[in-house]
């Protein structure tokens, strides 16, 4: 079922790789086989590969999709995270093993049926929102299993979900993410998404499928494209790289990027 294959192609969201000093934490990313991949942007793994000396913070920076998130070691307790406008940090024990399911912006109401708004800003119990999903996880997937393994067995739960789904194409709204992320969110919401549809009308599908209004949503995509381009303490200082990305001042940007960060840029891209 062809719903959007162009988001994909167009958005690659971004969450910083652990830092060279935190050398036993490991992430990983794997992509999905291909009939998932319109839908799933990747499964993940973030583990220790030896008990650590403290607890570790994780921090998961804004990237306009929704995850389904467990504790490898204790697959009963899994939790859906939605759409964030701003970082979220975990503070993790000194062990850990968590896989994750990262889906494209839309496709987590898509397949679930579910009112991403609800759990926006926030992550729930899974079993409160999919119980069927949450009941797979714990009958399919252990501790003895690598990432690969997990990613073969949510490939074959995904496909068969998604062919028994019934996807609301509205090609209004996904004509407008297209926009969106063609011009990497720097778009006038009134001017430039004018697809067929009211603004409220408009806006009221974005919260549905996405989590949050348009602006919200070009915001974090200006974000993510400013991680994409890799930047650098000095190309800060001498590219002004904040007006490439659709900023009109430093100090606006600034503070939009450590509501989505955590921390400046300048901390956050030192050496």
């Amino acid at each position: 079922m062809k719903v959007s294959e162009k988001i994909r192609k167009l958005y690659k969201p971004i969450q910083p790789t652990i830092q060279q000093s935190d050398k036993d934490v490991t992430y990983q990313e794997i992509i999905p086989n291909k009939p998932l991949q319109e839908f799933i942007y990747c499964y993940w793994q973030l583990k220790t590969e030896k008990p650590l000396s403290n607890q570790f913070n994780y921090k998961v920076v804004a990237d306009g999709c929704i995850d389904i998130f467990f504790e490898l070691t204790n697959p009963k307790e899994s939790f859906v995270m939605g759409f964030c406008k701003n970082y979220m940090e975990f503070p993790l024990q000194n062990t850990f093993n968590y896989i994750g399911i990262r889906f494209l912006p839309t496709m987590f109401p898509q397949i679930f049926n579910f009112n991403a708004s609800e759990i926006s800003n926030r992550f729930e119990n899974l079993n409160e929102i999919e119980p069927e999903t949450a009941a797979f996880i714990v009958t399919k997937i252990n501790e003895s299993q690598s990432l690969e393994d997990i990613g073969v067995i949510f490939n074959e739960y995904f496909q068969h979900k998604i062919s028994n789904t019934n996807f609301t194409t509205d090609k209004r709204l996904y004509t407008a993410i297209e926009i969106i992320l063609e011009n990497f969110g720097v778009v006038n919401i009134k001017t430039d998404l004018n697809t067929g549809i009211s603004s409220r009308q408009l806006q009221r599908l974005f919260k549905y499928y996405i989590g949050d209004t348009a602006k919200t949503f070009c915001k974090v995509v200006q974000f993510q494209n400013f991680l994409k381009s890799k930047p650098s303490n000095e190309s800060l200082k001498t590219n002004k790289l904040f007006y490439d990305i659709g900023y009109y001042d430093q100090a606006h940007f600034i503070k939009d990027f450590k509501n989505f960060y955590g921390v400046t840029p300048s901390k956050a891209f030192k050496k």
